[in-house]
């Protein structure tokens, strides 16, 4: 959400608003799956040396 769609701030507002309701369903599905959104952060050298790897 570093960019909005719109200039106008009613419509910027409701936007944020729905994406943070996603990302509070998203976390919600997570949490009672039991699941981790945990991500390890990688370079790409280390992601690329993995794939070619397997």
């Amino acid at each position: 959400m570093r960019r909005a769609r719109c200039l106008v701030l009613q419509k910027t507002h409701v936007e944020r608003v729905f994406s943070a309701a996603a990302l509070t369903l998203i976390r919600l599905d997570a949490w009672w799956k039991g699941h981790s959104l945990d991500r390890i952060r990688a370079s790409r050298r280390a992601r690329l040396d993995v794939s070619l790897a397997a």
